[in-house]
């Protein structure tokens, strides 16, 4: 989604000026009034300061919002809940109004606009930590279900393995489980008796089998588990790491559903999270773009503020003509980059065909201009 605000001499008529605005694009574009309250203003080189800041905050607020449109459309999925209300947030645009309440215009614009910055790297980091818990939860459950849905070489063997499958309570012997590729069953078969010394003759049993391998099981002395099974790797054989437990089924059972609980209860909070704060951060950033629209408006335009400002919604096939409209009636606002005289139509085309000077971060226009874009998958 993409908003243009911009903000244009209002020569005492702001009401008119907008007016003007909305007849130009009337079929181009989506065009509101942008209401900017009047702010303290201070001094000119602590508004010369200010853009600078407020430009680095607003790509950082920019990234939050983005970040966390993300999570909710993309890492959480299978949720419908999840995903953010467009038209809620064309409303909010439309219909901007200054929070007084929460962001006095009594205090000083750097007072503000710390306040905004503090605000959203509060909830940036809060977030950061709840997805980084809500990311291991759920690799924590995805190993627990590969463990149940791998092939035999990774997969847990509880369940699989019958206690009559075992050597059990031998003071000499232990029995060993072998993962083998249905490519070498017939090697495992002739060669598994001399890997190493004190293997029990044809003792090896298929217990089961799956596309990729067949387990087998074979018994040998104690002293030598290790070393059959460093010469079972050496012949692509895997050996798993397991020891028969009648209650370990159950346990696993248990530990699976334990974190599946969890999963989708971290799941839950990071959404209902992830909601709540992209409004505030969504607010806090727009509130700043505000802030950006005032301060570039009085060093533009001079004392006291005297401006119309506006949002724009329109799409990629308009975009275009909406520059070109805008740049054609407010062009003269930019000295060297005004369209004044017989170079008007070649200045013009100049402006729009060419790679615009910087400021910044964003492209210059004669008159002031902010991009607000975001990406929000549509409910």
């Amino acid at each position: 989604m993409k908003y243009t605000l911009i903000a244009v001499p209002a020569l005492g008529q702001a009401q008119n000026t907008l007016q003007n605005v909305k007849s130009k694009l009337a079929s181009l574009a989506d065009v509101h009034a942008f209401h900017v309250p009047e702010f303290k203003i201070g001094t000119l080189d602590a508004l010369l300061l200010l853009s600078d800041d407020l430009a680095k905050y607003d790509t950082s607020f920019e990234q939050a919002v983005n970040k966390t449109a993300d999570i909710l459309s993309t890492v959480v999925k299978g949720q419908p809940d999840a995903l953010l209300d467009k038209e809620t947030v064309d409303q909010y645009i439309n219909t901007f109004q200054w929070n007084t309440m929460k962001y006095r215009t009594d205090k000083s614009l750097q007072e503000t606009t710390a306040l905004l910055n503090q605000e959203v790297t509060s909830m940036d980091n809060m977030l950061k930590t709840k997805m980084n818990t809500y990311t291991q939860n759920k690799n924590a459950l995805q190993q627990l279900q590969r463990k149940q849905t791998g092939n035999l070489s990774v997969r847990s063997l509880n369940g699989i393995v019958k206690k009559q499958h075992c050597v059990l309570n031998s003071e000499y012997l232990t029995t060993l489980f072998v993962a083998v590729p249905k490519a070498l069953e017939k090697e495992w078969c002739s060669k598994y008796e001399t890997l190493t010394s004190m293997v029990v003759p044809r003792s090896s049993v298929k217990i089961d089998q799956d596309d990729d391998f067949i387990l087998f099981s074979v018994t040998v002395f104690q002293r030598v588990a290790d070393e059959f099974a460093h010469k079972a790797r050496e012949s692509r054989f895997t050996v798993r790491d397991f020891k028969f437990d009648e209650e370990a089924l159950q346990r696993q059972q248990q530990e699976l559903e334990e974190a599946s609980e969890q999963e989708s209860e971290q799941q839950r909070e990071l959404i209902r999270l992830s909601r709540t704060q992209f409004a505030e951060m969504f607010g806090a950033w727009v509130h700043l773009k505000a802030l950006r629209i005032f301060v570039e408006s009085v060093l533009r335009y001079g004392l006291p503020p005297d401006f119309a400002a506006a949002s724009i919604h329109t799409d990629a096939k308009t975009e275009k003509k909406v520059d070109e409209v805008l740049i054609a009636q407010y062009g003269h606002l930019g000295g060297v980059h005004g369209l004044n005289g017989k170079k008007e139509q070649q200045q013009q085309e100049e402006l729009l065909d060419h790679e615009l000077q910087s400021v910044n971060g964003t492209q210059y226009r004669p008159y002031v201009q902010f991009e607000l874009n975001f990406e929000l998958e549509r409910r």
